[in-house]
């Protein structure tokens, strides 16, 4: 049964007792016809500082565009913050990243409500970007679907592919006297070519990858590259699926369940996620008011196999994956070789094994092992995690494969944002 799909906007367009509120309308533009319309909130983590960021107020534009496009839709664009834990790390200003989390989904939730819109479309980029809208969106509980920005493309100097790792190795090879200074500055000027999340198994992709398992963004939305056709056309896409939800009150408490944290946490294990996502999708599944707790990953990492080779610890990018099937195509094999609830609702109105069934499988010409590997040692940094949280020491941010233990004694991770 379709719904009213302007229930909440209608609060503001439809009372006659407000009639300043609609003066406000009209001064932006609106028209008569608008203020029947829905409102879709699309909220953008875009700056100019950061290449996670740099390139997402265009992408805005073009999901406006195609929310525009649909007959009862008015798409508002608006902005929230973001801080670059590429540029952050390793000084004063990373203090700022997690909490920035939580400003985040304070501010999208303060917009959406305040403004009564009927649904809201973060587009983020960077590593607490993801989380911070989701928490908002799980909060909120209104129609809504998630664009990831996209990973980079590949660097390349004197013929080397490159990433931002690349620029850490290269620092160690000049400390060490391996490296001339040309060859140097050629790496880190030429490691991050332009926009686009960090390319490798980072947090950014490692959230993205589980968002789109946990059904709460397009197909494809975290492998599509920064700058590409297929990330242009997922954005003008946006009105058409956000429209279906309005007109079937698909929420996210609807889709954000149990079965489908578990489904992403097995992505995540399976590609090697980042252990940041641990923090994550606790804090996410916390604002949906579903019961996830640290024993649930390790768990789910001791009957996941471990498939990709992707970097920080492999070869690949997910540019590279990109080019072989993507995410849905490990979560198509993955959910084939029954790792995956293939009943779990998604944001395009199917479960996520109907969305699976249209997917090609992952290409068959591509250097891997070509078979899903037995569980092994690569689980066992959850386990690490869980013990350091028990035991209150410091554990490394790794990917999802086994890496020396850090005993000792525990720096303090809260620290003060006073200067």
């Amino acid at each position: 049964m379709k719904m009213d799909i302007n229930k909440y906007s209608s609060k503001i367009t439809q009372d006659e007792s407000l009639p300043a509120a609609q003066a406000m309308l009209y001064a932006i533009g609106m028209k008569d016809a608008d203020m029947k319309k829905a409102q879709i909130g699309i909220v953008s983590t875009g700056y100019q500082g950061n290449p996670c960021n740099m390139h997402l107020n265009g992408l805005a534009d073009r999901i406006k565009q195609g929310v525009d496009q649909n007959p009862g839709l008015l798409g508002l664009i608006f902005h929230t913050i973001g801080v670059s834990d590429g540029i952050t790390n390793g000084t004063e200003g990373m203090k700022y990243s997690l909490p920035s989390r939580e400003i985040i989904a304070d501010s999208i939730e303060t917009v959406v409500c305040a403004q009564f819109y009927d649904a809201v479309v973060p587009v983020v980029g960077c590593d607490k970007n993801m989380p911070g809208a989701m928490i908002a969106m799980g909060r909120i509980n209104r129609p809504g679907i998630l664009v990831y920005g996209g990973t980079v493309k590949k660097g390349s100097w004197k013929g080397k592919d490159l990433n931002i790792v690349s620029a850490f190795e290269a620092y160690g090879e000049k400390l060490a006297g391996k490296i001339s200074e040309e060859d140097y500055k050629g790496i880190i000027k030429n490691s991050i070519p332009g926009a686009g999340a960090c390319g490798g198994m980072y947090t950014a992709n490692t959230m993205a990858a589980a968002i789109e398992c946990l059904g709460m963004s397009l197909p494809y939305s975290s492998s599509n590259p920064a700058i590409s056709e297929e990330k242009g056309h997922e954005c003008f896409d946006i009105g058409r699926a956000i429209k279906h939800l309005l007109e079937t009150d698909l929420k996210p408490r609807d889709i954000m369940t149990k079965a489908s944290f578990e489904n992403a946490i097995a992505l995540i294990m399976a590609l090697g996620g980042s252990t940041n996502a641990v923090l994550h999708l606790l804090a996410m599944a916390r604002s949906v008011e579903v019961d996830l707790s640290i024993n649930d990953f390790q768990r789910i990492s001791d009957k996941t196999p471990f498939v990709a080779d992707l970097k920080p610890s492999g070869e690949y990018l997910i540019e590279d994956l990109h080019h072989v099937g993507g995410v849905p195509g490990v979560m198509k094999m993955l959910l084939r070789e029954g790792y995956f609830d293939g009943n779990c609702m998604t944001v395009t109105g199917k479960t996520l094994g109907e969305n699976l069934e249209m997917i090609q499988d992952l290409e068959k010409a591509r250097k891997s092992s070509g078979r899903l590997a037995t569980p092994s040692s690569r689980s066992d940094i959850y386990k690490y995690s869980m013990e350091t949280w028990q035991k209150k020491v410091l554990w490394p941010k790794s990917p999802a494969k086994k890496v020396n233990f850090l005993q000792g004694r525990p720096k303090c991770l809260m620290m003060s944002l006073k200067p």
